[in-house]
């Protein structure tokens, strides 16, 4: 299951979604708003369509090449103080070293492949991430 979305999500209600009887492990990334010198918020753009299509590629490519039986990603667009939630990466496997490795190969390839991009404002200056 992918989203891209401007609302926060629940980490309770997405552990639940991605538990299943059959799966012995979960593995969870949470990707937050740090704090840095001067940050005073960041804003996150995408091209929502493309952004979609690769972020389902790289599901269909983890659930294929990982023994796992659920992948969700949700990354969320806007404008983000500090401590918030930006980006939520499941898995649920029957043990932890697929659970691990598909979650890390998911939150490369977005890193990698999906058209995000995070403005950073600072007090008095802007600076753009890809």
């Amino acid at each position: 299951m992918i989203r891209i979305t401007r609302n926060d999500f629940s980490i309770d209600i997405e552990i639940r979604n991605l538990k299943r009887k059959s799966c012995g492990a979960l593995c969870i990334f949470v990707g937050t708003v740090r704090k840095e010198q001067g940050l005073k918020e960041i804003e996150i753009e995408t091209y929502k369509d493309m952004a979609e299509r690769n972020l389902l590629e790289i599901e269909k490519k983890a659930l294929k090449q990982f023994d796992i039986k659920r992948a969700t990603i949700i990354h969320r667009t806007g404008s983000f103080a500090l401590g918030d939630n930006i980006l939520f990466i499941g898995v649920s496997a029957g043990h932890r070293k697929a659970a691990f490795a598909a979650c890390r190969y998911i939150l490369e390839e977005i890193k990698k492949n999906v058209p995000i991009w995070k403005k950073e404002i600072f007090e008095g200056r802007e600076r753009w991430v890809m």
